[in-house]
């Protein structure tokens, strides 16, 4: 043919819980829990709705060792939706899919084409004049580099490899069936469907790499659009490559500065604007928001001092936007105002000044580092305690020492501080 479309996706993670989110309220569970099945039936909507011939789904379907077999049901009526339509569909299995007891043995609709796992297979569709190659994992930790067993391309064909990799490497995947760029490149197919990493990108363009991302964040490290790449082929080669957003639920991480909010109405306004802000890319999708406050602020006293209340604030102040966010995790980096160079004759300023000098981070820091060496002792050895001991020094002294000075320095409130 000399123009057709079809879809690439990876990632899905059907079932997966949103992590941060499960343990609110019954309203957030329900609204949450059905968000990776959701952004699954938009991907099938999408396919259907541009009259793609085929979909390609890079791997990683299902979420781990999952049990209930509902999800796999799910999966496979909308492969059947696919197959009304007319829709082919090649996938393979990803490390996920390899810890799954039944995904290899989905008895799925006549139209979806599950590669194998001992080696590398091709698939033509004579009539597109399309060969699509993959691999299927066959266990989790597959750490050759199985790209370069792929058949060669088809002579007079449009050639697309399947391969779920972490390529050279990517922070926060495990570095399975790695390979490089350049290997892809040179092996002499049009257009590469990643797998794996749950960001999407174009590594290369000539012939086109491409990381689908995954369907549907699932943490605050997933934050931004999440969605399938919708590709052009005309003439034998790639027109175009967009990036289709289908997430159900938006994760977004957001730095508010503070520096100049004197007031809390001052607080709630610079909040405000930037829940609005988020509303406008979300467009109409349910925010999970990462707040993190920063800047050297008049409310940093009441902001340490009083960090319940604050939640409780800026919960207030996001639930009087027109639409639906919520507050995953808060984060307070602010610090006091730059104060004069003036000596401080009060009780309160020689004490004060008694903290600045004895009490530094760098002090306390040593003294906690002795106190965590005899708690981590009675950890359970298999516990992953390193980056949790690494957080607390890094963070309690000087939260320690900006609350000494909040209580001693801006006294008003103290009797309600939380220890």
């Amino acid at each position: 043919m000399d123009e057709f479309r079809f879809l690439h996706a990876a990632d899905l993670h059907l079932d997966s819980p949103l992590l941060g989110l499960t343990e609110k309220s019954g309203e957030y569970a329900r609204l949450i829990a059905d968000a990776s099945r959701r952004a699954f039936n938009d991907m099938i909507n999408l396919a259907i709705q541009t009259e793609c011939r085929f979909v390609v789904l890079a791997g990683d379907v299902f979420d781990g060792d999952l049990r209930d077999t509902q999800c796999g049901l799910f999966f496979i009526n909308g492969m059947a939706r696919l197959q009304q339509a007319g829709i082919r569909v090649f996938m393979i299995l990803g490390n996920h899919d390899a810890e799954n007891r039944f995904a290899r043995h989905l008895h799925v609709t006549d139209n979806v084409h599950l590669f194998a796992t001992s080696r590398a297979e091709t698939r033509v569709m004579e009539d597109l004049g399309v060969a699509v190659h993959g691999r299927s994992f066959g266990r989790r930790d597959v750490t050759d580099n199985i790209a370069r067993k792929y058949p060669p391309p088809v002579p007079g064909l449009f050639n697309i490899g399947i391969l779920h990799t972490a390529c050279q490497g990517r922070e926060g995947h495990e570095t399975y069936a790695p390979c490089t760029v350049e290997q892809l490149v040179n092996h002499g197919y049009q257009y590469w469907a990643l797998g794996h990493v749950h960001t999407h990108e174009i590594l290369n363009k000539n012939p086109y790499v491409v990381y689908a991302g995954n369907l549907q964040g699932r943490h605050a490290r997933e934050a931004g659009p999440k969605g399938a790449s919708l590709v052009t082929v005309r003439g034998g080669d790639v027109a175009s490559v967009e990036h289709q957003v289908l997430d159900a639920v938006r994760w977004a991480s957001e730095v508010v500065d503070l520096t100049h909010a004197t007031t809390p109405a001052d607080m709630a306004g610079c909040i405000r604007r930037a829940g609005q802000d988020l509303i406008e890319q979300a467009r109409g999708r349910p925010i999970a928001l990462r707040l993190e406050l920063v800047g050297a602020s008049a409310l940093h006293a009441h902001l340490i001092r009083d960090t319940q209340d604050v939640h409780l604030e800026i919960e207030a102040i996001l639930a009087s936007l027109p639409d639906e966010i919520w507050l995953e995790r808060l984060k307070i980096h602010t610090r006091p105002p730059k104060r004069p160079a003036v000596l401080d004759h009060t009780t309160g300023g020689r004490i004060a000044a008694d903290i600045r000098q004895a009490a530094t981070p760098e002090t306390l820091q040593a003294e906690l580092s002795d106190i965590l060496k005899t708690v981590m002792e009675r950890v359970p050895a298999q516990a992953r305690t390193d980056e949790m001991r690494e957080s607390i020094l890094n963070d309690v002294p000087a939260r320690a020492v900006d609350l000494a000075l909040s209580l001693v320095e801006n006294p008003e409130g103290s009797d309600n501080a939380h220890q």
